[in-house]
């Protein structure tokens, strides 16, 4: 069982789809006994089996075709002769359990106050989250998440460009001259990203887009950057703040859902 959740653990941690195949039920002749299972990725067998033979290469072959599908879990039964094949005449009912990552992708710069608070609140959702911080006693206290990729960086800004379409991305560092060249790298190609925000006041959104006009960033690009960022609620703390930074990312993330399924 220690094997099985070492295997089960790092793929999970790696963000890797999976299906975990479990026997929960035989009648007649069975190849293993109920409660076998295996895990699959996209790549075939990990670890385990629930037979060997026929009927571990027609689970491998099923649950790949679910990864590739995005298919639901499933139970299913199989009589092992008509339908996979064996000359032992018994049935087995297989759980199919389908395990996939959100591509939802959130990029957080700074590690400060309102971030950690923010992480906390994140790491329960589905999405895949990365935070860059130069100091690394901030990024030391971030939650620890299988959701959550920690970076310290010395040059926090060089890691926008490897960031993948349709990242949230929020500038959240400790002051105004660390937020520009992460805001000016994120606005010279805004069109790759889904949500573009900076944490501060209306006067520092007005000196921010004043210094990154001069740095050649167009008047389109400013257009979609948020500053304020958050819903206006709560008071000046960074757990309220937080939420309130929270709650804009899933109404945006709602639209745009709106928006793809019509």
């Amino acid at each position: 069982m220690t094997v099985w959740l070492d295997h089960v653990t790092e793929i999970t941690q790696k963000h890797i789809d999976h299906v975990v195949v479990t026997l929960v039920h035989a009648r007649g002749s069975a190849p293993q006994e109920v409660g076998a299972k295996m895990l699959v990725t996209k790549e075939g067998l990990r670890y385990g089996t629930v037979g060997g033979g026929k009927i571990e290469a027609f689970c491998i072959k099923k649950a790949v075709d679910m990864l590739t599908n995005t298919s639901p879990p499933e139970m299913s039964t199989y009589n092992l002769q008509k339908d996979i094949g064996m000359t032992c005449g018994g049935e087995v009912s297989l759980f199919f359990d389908t395990q996939f990552f959100s591509t939802w992708s959130v990029a957080v710069f700074g590690a400060g106050h309102v971030s950690q608070e923010l992480c906390r609140i994140m790491q329960t959702w589905s999405c895949q989250v990365q935070v860059f911080d130069n100091r690394p006693e901030w990024v030391d206290k971030l939650p620890n998440s299988f959701n959550i990729k920690k970076i310290l960086s010395e040059n926090i800004s060089s890691h926008v460009d490897s960031l993948p379409d349709g990242t949230f991305l929020m500038s959240l560092t400790q002051g105004h001259a660390a937020d520009v060249p992460v805001l000016e790298k994120a606005l010279k190609q805004h069109t790759r990203f889904a949500f573009l925000g900076v944490i501060g006041s209306k006067m520092k959104g007005e000196k921010i887009r004043a210094e990154l006009r001069q740095r050649g960033v167009s008047e389109d690009a400013l257009l979609r950057l948020h500053c304020p960022i958050g819903l206006d609620f709560g008071d000046n703390t960074p757990p309220e703040i937080a939420v309130s930074i929270a709650a804009q990312l899933l109404s945006y993330k709602t639209k745009l859902l709106e928006t793809k399924g019509s």
